[in-house]
C-alpha cells in the first residue's frame, strides 16, 4: 500500500517523470490533476486509523483537487479531544513518509483550528481549501462551514494584513508576466495569486473569478503539471533550460511560446487581484459622498478626477468629441499621482478614444514624456493600459515587443518590461542632461530592434527614428533619437574592453558621438539600460570604467585634445625592488623588467580568487610596470599577507609559486562553445588588438598570457570583460604584426591555451 514507483518521460529521454503511490496517475490537465485527488484519497483511506471521533482534513493542492504530479500533501487530523490523538497521528503520517511523500501536517480539534486561524491569516485561508478525505464527516463539515463563515466575517479586517504578506513576497519572487525564470507558484501573477482571488471572492468583496482568470489558472497548473513531468520532481520555477521541453508536453510551438502563454496568463491574474484589492480598500474604507449622496470627485488633471481612490473621466470628457490624447492624458495623471484608472474608464477609453494621427499633437507627445518620466508610479500605469489594448494604440510596434523573451543571462526580464523599467531608470538621470525627454525616450526605445534578423542596435535606430517621427519630434531630434539607439551599447563595450589611456580609443568615441549633449544622453542611457537588465549588468567598477571613458571623450569634444596617458603611479618608479602594492580594487606590482611578468601576476592573483578586470603593463627606466584592477571571484577578499607574499616570490622567479599556478591552470580549462580570435589593426595608437571570445573560467587571463608570450607576443594592455559565462578578453600586441602567418601562430597558441 506504501510501495513508491516510477514512470517514464513520455519525450523518450527515461529519467523518472512522476512518483506512484498505489497507483497515483501522472498526466497533464484537470483530469489528471483530479485522478491524482482520487487516487491519493483512497490511498489515505486504506491507511486511516479507523476511530470515532477524528477526521482527516486535506487542505493545499488535495484540498482543491489540483494535485500537482510532485505535489506534497497538507492534511490535518481532525479530532474531537479523543485520548491518544499523537499514537494515531505517527501511525498515518510514517506510512505517507515512508511512501517518500512530502507532507505538511497538524493535529487539532475544531477550536484549535480556529483559533490558528484567527491568528494567522495564511491558516485562514488554507481552511477556505479544506475537504473531508476520510473518518467522521460531520467533524470535517462543522471545520469547513464554520471556517469559511469566520472567513466571511473576518475578511475586511484580515485583508490588510494578507496584503502586507502578499507585498512581501512579490518582492522577493518578482513579476511572473515579466521574468524569464519566474516561479510559477510564488511569484505576482502566479498559483499563490489565484488563492487570494478565491479568498476574496469567498468574502464577497467582488466578483474576482471571472473566466478569463479560471482559464489562466487552468492553464497554469497545466504549466507546472508539465514542468513536474518535464524535470522529474516538485520545481516550481520555469528556467530557462527546461522551457523548450516543458513546451513540447504542452504542445506548443517553442520556450518562447511558452514563456509569452505563461505572461499573458499572470498578468491576468494580477490584474484581476489588482482589481480585488481595490474593491477591498473600498468597502473598508467607506465611499466618500456629497450631502446630496454623491460620489466626491477630485480634479487631478484636465479630463480626469479623483473618484473614491480611484481615477475616472471628467463629466466634460465623455459628453464631449474625445481627443485622441485622452488616453495617454489619463494614463500620465494616473502614473504621476500614482492612483489607479477605474476598470470602467479603461474600457471607455478603449472602446471610445479615436486612434491618434501622425503626427501626434503636442499634448498626446507630452502625455508620453509624462508618463515615461512618472518614475514608480510608471509601471502599473503603464501595464493597466496594456491590459486594456491602449499601448497598442500608441505604438503599433508593441505587439511584437509583448513578453518577448530575452535570450541573455544577465537579463531578468521580458523585453517590453525591460524597456518601461528602463524609462523608469532613466527619470534617475534627467537631471543630468540637457534633453530629459530625449534620454526617456532614447531609454525607452534603445531595444526597439530586438527579436529581429541583425545586430538590435542597427536594426532599432530606424525603427526608433519612425517612432519618433510620428509622436512629433522635430526631423534633427528624431535623427539624435536613432543615434542613441544605435550607439547605446558604445560606452560600455569600450569602457570594459578597450584601453582607456590610449588616444585613439577616446578619439575614436569622441568622433562617433559628436558632440557633448549626445555623450550625456549616452551616459544616462546607459546607466539606466544596466538598472533595467539586472545586477549582473552593472557593478562599481563598469561604472568607474564608464565614468573615466565619458570624462576622457568629454575633455576631447571640449577641447579638441585627447587626453595624454596618465603618469605612472610614483610610488612603482622609486624604491628597491620589487613593489608590492595592493589597494581596495587595485594591485600594482614593479619589479625588474623581464618577459611574462604580467602572465605571473595574473596567474598570481587567480591562484588567490581575483578575477582581473583590467591590466596595464609598461617599462618604465628599466623597470616592468604591472597595474590591474581586481575584484574577488567568489565575493571573498583573500588574504592580503599571503598576497603580498606570493607576488613577490613569483614576480623574482620563485620556482614553487609557478608550480603551483600551472598545476590550478590545468585544472580550470574553460568549457563551452568553441573559442574564438578577432583581430582588430586599427583600434590603437602602438598596438594590434587581439580579441578573445570564450567561455569564463579560473585562471583565462593567466593561460593566455602565458601562450602570448611563448608565441613571442608582448602584452602592453589587458581588457577583460565579462558577459554571464562568457568573457570578451582585449590584448594590446606591442607591435604591428603584420604577417599573415604570425598571427595565425598567436592565434593558434591562444586557442590552444583556452
Amino acid at each position: 500500500m506504501t510501495s513508491l514507483t516510477t514512470t517514464t518521460d513520455p519525450t523518450g529521454d527515461g529519467r523518472p517523470v512522476v512518483n506512484e503511490v498505489a497507483g497515483v496517475p501522472g498526466g497533464i490537465g484537470a483530469e489528471a490533476r483530479a485522478a491524482r485527488a482520487d487516487a491519493l484519497d483512497a490511498w489515505l483511506r486504506g491507511i486511516f486509523p479507523a476511530r470515532d471521533g477524528i477526521a482527516l482534513i486535506a487542505v493545499g493542492g488535495l484540498g482543491r483537487r489540483q494535485c500537482a504530479p510532485h505535489g506534497d500533501l497538507d492534511l490535518v487530523l481532525l479530532h474531537a479531544g479523543v485520548p491518544g490523538t499523537d499514537e494515531l497521528a505517527a501511525s498515518l503520517w510514517y506510512p505517507i513518509w515512508d511512501a517518500g511523500l512530502r507532507l505538511d501536517h497538524s493535529v487539532r480539534t475544531v477550536a484549535e483550528a480556529l483559533s490558528v486561524a484567527q491568528d494567522d491569516v495564511k491558516v485562514a485561508l488554507g481552511l477556505l481549501d479544506a475537504r473531508h478525505v476520510a473518518g467522521d464527516p460531520a467533524l470535517a463539515d462543522q471545520l469547513v462551514r464554520t471556517a469559511a463563515d469566520h472567513w466571511r466575517r473576518t475578511a475586511v479586517r484580515q485583508l490588510p494584513r494578507l496584503r502586507e504578506i502578499t507585498t512581501a513576497r512579490w518582492e522577493t519572487h518578482g513579476e511572473l508576466a515579466f521574468l524569464l525564470e519566474g516561479d510559477l507558484k510564488e511569484a505576482a501573477g502566479g498559483l499563490r495569486d489565484v488563492g487570494l482571488l478565491r479568498a476574496i471572492a469567498t468574502a464577497g468583496v467582488t466578483d474576482a473569478l471571472r473566466p478569463a482568470v479560471h482559464a489562466a489558472h487552468r492553464r497554469l497548473l497545466d504549466t507546472r503539471d508539465a514542468l513536474h513531468q518535464q524535470v522529474g520532481r516538485r520545481v516550481d520555477r520555469l528556467v530557462a533550460q527546461e522551457r523548450d521541453g516543458v513546451a513540447k508536453l504542452l504542445l506548443l510551438e517553442d520556450g518562447d511560446a511558452l514563456l509569452r502563454r505563461v505572461a499573458g496568463d499572470a498578468r491576468t491574474v494580477s490584474h484581476a487581484l489588482d482589481d480585488a484589492w481595490r474593491a477591498a480598500d473600498r468597502l473598508r474604507a467607506g465611499r466618500h459622498r456629497t450631502a446630496g449622496g454623491r460620489p466626491l470627485r477630485r480634479p487631478v488633471a484636465r479630463d480626469v478626477v479623483e473618484q473614491d481612490g480611484e481615477l475616472v473621466l471628467a463629466r466634460a470628457a465623455i459628453g464631449a468629441r474625445p481627443d485622441p490624447s485622452l488616453s495617454l492624458r489619463v494614463a500620465a495623471a494616473a502614473a504621476t499621482t500614482r492612483l489607479p484608472i477605474a476598470r470602467a474608464t479603461c474600457e471607455w477609453l478603449a472602446a471610445y478614444c479615436p486612434p491618434l494621427p501622425a503626427p501626434w499633437p503636442p499634448a498626446a507627445r507630452a502625455a508620453l514624456i509624462t508618463l515615461l518620466g512618472a518614475g514608480p508610479g510608471l509601471v502599473p500605469a503603464w501595464e493597466t493600459c496594456d491590459r486594456y489594448g491602449l499601448v497598442d494604440g500608441w505604438l503599433p510596434e508593441w505587439t511584437r515587443l509583448r513578453s518577448l523573451p530575452q535570450h541573455n543571462p544577465v537579463h531578468r526580464f521580458t523585453l517590453d518590461r525591460h524597456l518601461v523599467q528602463a524609462a523608469y531608470e532613466a527619470s534617475r538621470h534627467t537631471r543630468d542632461v540637457d534633453r530629459p525627454d530625449l534620454l526617456l525616450l532614447g531609454a525607452f526605445l534603445h531595444d526597439i530592434g530586438k527579436g529581429l534578423p541583425g545586430d538590435h542596435s542597427t536594426v532599432g535606430a530606424p525603427l526608433a527614428e519612425a517612432v519618433a517621427t510620428r509622436i512629433g519630434l522635430p526631423e534633427d531630434e528624431a535623427a539624435l533619437i536613432a543615434k542613441l539607439v544605435r550607439l547605446h551599447l558604445l560606452l560600455p563595450d569600450v569602457a570594459t574592453r578597450r584601453d582607456l589611456s590610449d588616444p585613439k580609443t577616446v578619439a575614436g568615441v569622441a568622433e562617433r558621438v559628436g558632440d557633448t549633449t549626445t555623450l550625456d544622453l549616452l551616459h544616462g542611457l546607459v546607466r539606466a539600460d544596466a538598472a533595467a537588465t539586472g545586477p549582473a549588468a552593472w557593478s562599481d567598477w563598469k561604472g568607474r570604467l564608464v565614468a573615466e571613458l565619458v570624462a576622457r571623450v568629454r575633455t576631447a569634444l571640449d577641447t579638441g585634445v585627447v587626453p595624454a596617458p596618465p603618469a605612472p603611479d610614483p610610488a612603482l618608479v622609486a624604491g628597491p625592488l620589487p613593489v608590492v602594492h595592493l589597494g581596495e580594487d587595485r594591485v600594482s606590482v614593479a619589479a625588474a623588467d623581464r618577459r611574462g611578468l604580467l602572465a605571473t601576476v595574473a596567474g598570481c592573483l587567480a591562484l588567490h580568487r581575483l578575477e582581473v578586470i583590467s591590466a596595464d603593463a609598461a617599462t618604465v627606466d628599466g623597470r616592468a610596470l604591472v597595474q590591474c584592477r581586481v575584484q574577488p571571484r567568489y565575493g571573498l577578499a583573500p588574504d592580503p599577507i599571503a598576497l603580498r607574499a606570493d607576488l613577490r616570490r613569483a614576480v623574482t622567479g620563485d620556482v614553487s609559486v609557478t608550480q603551483r599556478l600551472r598545476g590550478r591552470a590545468l585544472a580550470a580549462r574553460a568549457q563551452g562553445a568553441a573559442p574564438r580570435v578577432v583581430w582588430h589593426r586599427e583600434a590603437a595608437t602602438d598596438a594590434v588588438l587581439l580579441e578573445l571570445r570564450a567561455a569564463d573560467a579560473a585562471g583565462l587571463l593567466y593561460r593566455v598570457t602565458c601562450a602570448l608570450d611563448e608565441a613571442g607576443a608582448q602584452v602592453r594592455a589587458a581588457r577583460i570583460s565579462t558577459l554571464g559565462g562568457d568573457v570578451v578578453d582585449a590584448f594590446y600586441l606591442v607591435g604591428g604584426w603584420p604577417s599573415d602567418a604570425d598571427r595565425a601562430r598567436v592565434e593558434a597558441a591562444v586557442l590552444a591555451a583556452v
